[in-house]
């Protein structure tokens, strides 16, 4: 065998279908775009148009809104920070912020922060500096002889403006 001589399988590869070229090629004169009209012509459409009746989309309620000043937050569990400590990613000496939590591989991107989680357990004393924790996350560390200090803003759940207690 020869890289000059590999080929695809018969009929792995399907042949471009050659449109507007007369009658008999079976995809003549309108060219699969059916009869006349808004339809047959590229770019404007009519989308969501229902003859005239009330469109589905106007008809029913709106409900809702968008909260522009959401924080987008990583969410971190307890477990995920253990394993990482374990496979010494983590250095426990220094405080834990995300842009640590980057550098060792524990998140993939700091986006808004921080949000640390409950589930699992921590067996070392951490600091960590974080946007917002839960009070099950909060009380796990300081029971393992560690700090958690929650930013303060945002929707990052339980936080104050300095050490949480």
């Amino acid at each position: 065998m020869k890289l000059n001589e590999i080929s695809d399988n018969a009929g792995a590869r399907k042949g471009r279908m050659r449109i507007g070229r007369g009658i008999g090629s079976g995809k003549g004169k309108t060219g699969g775009r059916g009869g006349k009209g808004q339809t047959a012509r590229t770019g404007v459409r009519i989308k969501g148009f229902e003859g005239g009746q009330m469109p589905l989309h106007r008809r029913l309620p709106k409900r809702g809104f968008n909260n522009i000043f959401a924080l987008d937050l990583n969410e971190l569990n307890l477990d995920r920070l253990q394993a990482a400590v374990d496979r010494g990613a983590l250095d426990v000496s220094e405080t834990l912020d995300v842009a640590a939590l980057v550098r060792a591989g524990v998140l993939r991107r700091e986006r808004d922060g921080v949000r640390l989680l409950g589930r699992g357990e921590i067996k070392v004393p951490v600091k960590l500096t974080v946007h917002g924790a839960s009070k099950a996350a909060i009380a796990a560390v300081e029971k393992a002889g560690g700090s958690v200090t929650v930013l303060g803003g945002g929707n990052g759940g339980d936080q104050g403006s300095g050490t949480a207690a």
